[in-house]
């Protein structure tokens, strides 16, 4: 059965009925990417209420948006990649080797570029949150720590699928790329924790 699109368009029960069924898709991927829109959004809401006591609230608030609108079609971007692989991994057995291989690495290579943008978009929205923490209003930043901490769990998810996928290619550049970017949200979410009172 295909992945079902539009989840940034579902209630999130909807959304969590989906990730419920028997279907391999959506997934960690998906998940991650929704949390990570939620993180953004946390942020937001944070920086908003921080306009007050903080001078950069404003800049703050436009780029947790960005990194929602950023980070949205990721949820149906990687259900969709993974369904992918599971087809080529389907393909009939009279197909040629290399043409399986070929087909099966260029699906596995689009499975891992998705998590990887979400990872990305999760270490932003960690750093995001810890200035948030640091710099916003002070009963806030219990929630802007959280934001962080979201962002840190989501990029962890997301790099833990590009190493998935990228299992045969251990040369692979962005394995370095997504294993950095855990350790800046790990980093970030815990000077979002020490902020927060």
């Amino acid at each position: 059965m295909a992945a079902p699109l539009g989840f940034s368009e579902q209630t999130l029960e909807a959304f969590a009925a989906s990730v419920a069924e028997e279907t391999p898709a959506p997934g960690g991927g998906s998940v991650a990417a929704v949390v990570t829109g939620l993180a953004a959004a946390l942020v937001a809401m944070t920086a908003r209420i921080s306009r007050e006591h903080w001078e950069g609230a404003a800049g703050a608030v436009a780029q947790a948006e960005a990194l929602r609108a950023r980070v949205a079609p990721l949820a149906d971007e990687d259900a969709e990649a993974y369904e992918s692989v599971l087809a080529a991994m389907r393909m009939p057995k009279e197909v040629e080797p290399e043409v399986r291989d070929a087909v099966l690495g260029s699906a596995l290579s689009r499975a891992a570029e998705i998590p990887l943008r979400i990872a990305e978009a999760a270490a932003d929205v960690a750093e995001l949150g810890a200035l948030v923490a640091a710099e916003g209003n002070p009963s806030l930043r219990g929630d802007a720590a959280a934001a962080a901490v979201l962002g840190e769990a989501a990029a962890r998810i997301a790099t833990n699928l590009v190493e998935i996928n990228l299992a045969t290619t251990q040369e692979d550049e962005r394995l370095g790329r997504a294993r950095q970017l855990v350790t800046a949200a790990s980093a970030a979410a815990k000077r979002a924790v020490a902020a927060a009172p």
